[in-house]
């Protein structure tokens, strides 16, 4: 709108060349104000920006993360009876702890999210290629407790310790009993398999080690020409015990052929619970996990027991269970010393960052598995 020189009053009284004067100043202070005035249709002004920050609370992060291949069809029973025995062990505890699950192919991407959480130690993997590949990897680690043992363990991350149930812990025990009741002729019966192939070479290894004879091996498989061949010389160099590197299944076949020879097994290789085929098994000394042996001992009572259905799954569920309290005792960093009597035996802390366990002997009598007497 232009501006009027009806706002002086006064102004017919000036002369012409004052009334021009204040007419273009009326003039231009209209245009001012129009600029300073935004039009109707004009979007309003957007308001200025907060200079105070918001801040999200941090995610809290746990003490223990697990990585366990729950989500592989092939492994996944396992890896629930490992999870099922950490959880147990955790009950009541205040250690704070997550289960990342992972399928196959997928444990980097599981050991990023356990990292992701902020644990102070990492429980896993389970399985042994898992391992390889994350000893490969760079993922900068926490401390990690790997439930498997690597082929070549100067390969490890210097972050990783391991702790897993193996036939080669059950085959020093052997021999290391054997040595202790002066025994000097060993047999071993042995079949062809990968695991059985492991546990006779370590039971000869520890045993030469420790000054025994070396010791005679006779190939063990179920054609009638190789059960000729152990029958007749089975008792040939009269052994004072003989080790069955044989699944539970052949063991029942080749305990007869050794007569009242002391005979000796790792109890990894048991997965039946049936009384009646356990029977077949007496007088048949094992290497077991104290969970197993002497399942109402004291130590135990605070854990959940589970049913599962094959020998296989308990001792992993007590694997579960140890493997929380070691990472417990990791939480501030590994233990220069560390001896725990736990549910899979006598767990200590040897050089190559290994934790290893010592299972207890045992004996079938009756269908029934008992401790050995004088067990050491």
């Amino acid at each position: 709108m232009i501006a009027s020189l009806t706002a002086f009053p006064h102004c017919r009284a000036w002369s012409a060349p004052v009334r021009w004067l204040a007419f273009l100043w009326l003039a231009v202070a209209a245009a001012f104000s129009a600029a300073q005035t935004p039009a109707a249709s004009d979007p309003a002004p957007e308001p200025a920006e907060s200079a105070v920050t918001v801040l999200q609370p941090p995610r809290p992060s746990v003490d223990i993360a697990i990585v366990l291949p729950l989500n592989a069809p092939a492994y996944s029973r396992a890896a629930e009876a490992v999870s099922a025995g950490f959880v147990a062990a955790a009950a009541g505890e205040r250690t704070t702890y997550v289960v990342i699950p992972h399928a196959e192919d997928g444990v980097l991407d599981a050991f990023e999210a356990a990292r992701g959480s902020g644990a102070k130690v990492i429980v896993g993997p389970l399985l042994r290629d898992d391992l390889k590949i994350v000893a490969q990897s760079d993922i900068d680690l926490p401390w990690t407790l790997a439930l498997n043992q690597s082929e070549d363990v100067t390969a490890l991350q210097g972050r990783i310790f391991t702790f897993s149930l193996t036939v080669e812990s059950d085959a020093r025990t052997i021999a290391r009993r054997l040595r202790d009741d002066a025994a000097q002729n060993v047999v071993i019966v042995g079949a062809e398999t990968p695991l059985m192939k492991r546990f006779a070479g370590a039971f000869a290894t520890e045993w030469l080690l420790n000054g025994g004879n070396a010791p005679n091996s006779l190939r063990f498989d179920v054609s009638p020409e190789a059960l000729t061949v152990l029958k007749r010389d089975a008792l040939k160099k009269a052994p004072a015990a003989a080790l069955l590197a044989v699944d539970g299944k052949s063991a029942p076949l080749v305990k007869p052929f050794l007569r009242t020879v002391p005979a000796y097994a790792s109890g990894l290789v048991f997965d039946q619970k049936a009384e009646a085929t356990l029977r077949d098994l007496d007088g048949l000394t094992i290497v077991e996990i104290p969970w197993l042996v002497t399942p109402g001992a004291p130590e135990f009572a605070k854990y959940a027991r589970r049913e599962f259905p094959s020998a296989s799954l308990d001792r992993l569920y007590a694997l579960g269970i140890d493997a929380f309290r070691i990472a417990q005792a990791m939480l501030d960093g590994p233990p220069s010393q560390f001896v725990l009597e736990g549910a899979t035996g006598h767990i200590t802390l040897t050089e190559g960052r290994q934790f290893l366990r010592e299972g207890r002997l045992a004996t079938f009598r009756a269908g029934q598995l008992v401790p050995l007497d004088g067990v050491r």
